[in-house]
């Protein structure tokens, strides 16, 4: 199985490279976040004539999570289900073959000591507490998304530069670490161990050209699915060319 995950930065604005980048890589799965649309603005139809069906949880202008799959997803969930805040569409799951996988859009944070910097790192915690809640680590679970938060150093084209961010301040990295703790893998770093590697560039100051960019998007897996993931790709390609997201697809091959 290829699954992949990317941000879009609006469905309707990079719709055209959306459907060409499925024709091209043909993934299994793919899970989309920043959708800027509602659920009924989503185009099904047309994701539909090229061969996938789509769980969607949307907002107008804001957010939006989705999982396109060539199979129908099944038991879809929406939000966290808790008592918690959920007008904002961040976190779609389903059943997708013989995997449960979900698609997460992880607050930005803004400014560090802001109130939605605390928004932040209250979602990462219910994060935590939805997979602690949901599921067992014995569970095929692939969670994918971007996170808005570099872990690493490495993960960073200038860590000093990037010092204390929303996207790379030790209490996000902690609350990602927590996250992950559940017993969750980035499955990245699998098979790719160097520094280096980016998945989201600023649009401003040529940030691609020179690949100042931060590694945001990941996917994360299960034990039972870590063990199963035989590669792992971030494909540059897509950040070329005309109007293109400020993020690209992130990839991994599951042998399931």
């Amino acid at each position: 199985m290829k699954l992949a995950t990317w941000n879009v930065n609006s469905v309707r604005a990079r719709e055209a490279r959306l459907l060409r980048w499925l024709e091209a890589a043909r993934p299994d799965v793919v899970c989309l976040q920043e959708l800027k649309v509602t659920t009924e603005a989503f185009p099904f139809e047309v994701l539909r004539a090229a061969g996938y069906f789509a769980a969607v949880h949307g907002q107008r202008t804001y957010n939006g999570v989705a999982i396109l799959s060539r199979v129908e997803p099944q038991d879809v969930e929406r939000g966290f289900g808790d008592e918690g805040d959920d007008t904002q569409a961040r976190l779609v799951s389903a059943q997708v073959g013989g995997l449960r996988v979900a698609s997460a859009y992880v607050p930005n944070g803004a400014e560090v000591g802001s109130e939605k910097w605390s928004y932040k790192l209250e979602w990462l915690r219910r994060l935590r507490a939805w997979l602690d809640r949901r599921f067992a680590q014995t569970d095929p679970l692939a969670l994918c998304g971007d996170f808005n938060v570099a872990p690493e150093a490495r993960d960073v084209c200038d860590p000093a530069a990037w010092e204390g961010s929303v996207l790379t301040h030790p209490d996000a990295r902690q609350a990602l670490q927590d996250v992950r703790a559940w017993g969750l893998v980035d499955a990245f770093r699998l098979h790719h161990e160097e520094p280096g590697f980016f998945s989201w560039w600023d649009y401003r100051m040529l940030a691609f050209p020179k690949n100042k960019g931060l590694r945001i998007d990941h996917i994360d897996l299960s034990p039972s699915l870590a063990g199963r993931c035989s590669a792992a790709a971030i494909d540059r390609n897509e950040r070329k060319g005309k109007q293109p997201s400020d993020h690209v697809p992130v990839v991994v091959e599951l042998d399931v």
